[in-house]
């Protein structure tokens, strides 16, 4: 997969009709997250605007939630698909998430989103993430995302 910034984010390549408030390419009051496969992470930058702010020059808490939550969710289906051997990543939901806000996140340059899988069981995976901000880590996640099935009301949002 291309890693290029102009080549298709995971989100616009298997989800592109997806409204999430988070990575959905089609909400256009989103944040519109683009996380890209490099290597054995996956990653994202995002530029934050000044309606994103907790407080002047400063991240609101709840934006690196959801930016964290919608890239590590990513990153589980990506490799969900991976593990599985499928052609297009499951349908996943957070099942569980952990912010640790480790200090206050400047906004005059993009973030940078990093995400891992520490363990992939069946239709489940737990995720790591960071949020870098001027060249230091600003929060960090842990997640547990559930691949869902027929009859959950997001399988086949996608």
């Amino acid at each position: 997969m291309s890693t290029t910034p102009d080549a298709p984010s995971l989100q616009e390549q298997y989800a592109p009709h997806n409204s999430c408030f988070g990575c959905g390419p089609s909400n256009p009051q989103g944040l519109r997250i683009r996380s890209r496969v490099e290597g054995d992470l996956i990653v994202a930058e995002w530029m934050p605007a000044e309606h994103h702010q907790a407080f002047p020059g400063v991240l609101n808490g709840g934006i690196i939630g959801a930016l964290l939550d919608c890239h590590c969710n990513w990153t589980a289906a990506y490799h969900l698909m991976k593990s599985q051997g499928a052609s297009s990543p499951p349908c996943t939901v957070t099942a569980d998430y952990s912010i640790t806000l480790k200090r206050p996140t400047p906004m005059s340059a993009p973030v940078r989103l990093e995400a891992k899988p520490v363990e992939i069981k069946g239709d489940r995976a737990v995720i790591e993430g960071t949020l870098t901000a001027g060249g230091k880590v600003t929060a960090l996640c842990r997640g547990t995302f559930v691949a869902v099935k027929e009859g959950h009301p997001a399988y086949h949002r996608w």
